[in-house]
């Protein structure tokens, strides 16, 4: 086995054993909860299969919902995550002559591209789980402010821990 692909594993156990012990146990202002695991799944290479990209992001999300007893909402968006993934890339690279093997990390990818990337990808997974927990539009308001925070403190989180577990590289 490759020491990328070992990196990769550490990356998972290590992001899953956080959310597990950590995050589930996180609400702030009783409805803020972060999702630091879709760290693991943003950073997967991007010349990974997407049937692969599929499979690991089932069985991560399949692992988180196992903890929270979800029932498979964290597994259908991390699915979803993974599919609409290459889209937005596709959305987000303006040369599109640009590799698009590249790990999204800070130093390869400005933090504009960083920012948007995360932040989309976090809003569809939020959102899914969001709507799939409350099954309903009955009280609107409230589902779109715990849609919104829940991206923007899931966002901040992982923008940090990018920056802090991979700094950026100025000498490229």
């Amino acid at each position: 086995m490759s020491s990328k692909a070992l990196k990769l594993i550490f990356r998972f156990i290590l992001l899953l054993i956080l959310q597990i012990l950590i995050c589930n146990h996180i609400y702030l202002f009783g409805f803020l909860n972060p999702n630091i695991y879709l760290l693991a799944l943003l950073l997967l290479p991007l010349d990974l299969p997407l049937s692969v990209q599929y499979i690991i992001a089932f069985f991560t999300g399949l692992v988180v919902d196992a903890f929270q007893m979800t029932f498979g909402i964290h597994a259908s968006a991390a699915l979803l995550m993974v599919a609409v993934r290459p889209y937005i890339i596709l959305a987000l690279n303006v040369n599109k002559k640009q590799l698009a093997t590249e790990v999204p990390l800070p130093g390869r990818r400005d933090f504009k591209w960083l920012l948007s990337y995360t932040l989309l990808l976090v809003f569809v997974h939020q959102t899914l789980t969001t709507m799939l927990e409350l099954w309903s539009f009955h009280r609107f308001g409230i589902t779109l402010l715990t849609i919104m925070g829940n991206t923007l403190f899931t966002t901040l989180i992982i923008l940090c821990a990018e920056y802090l577990c991979f700094p950026s590289k100025t000498n490229n």
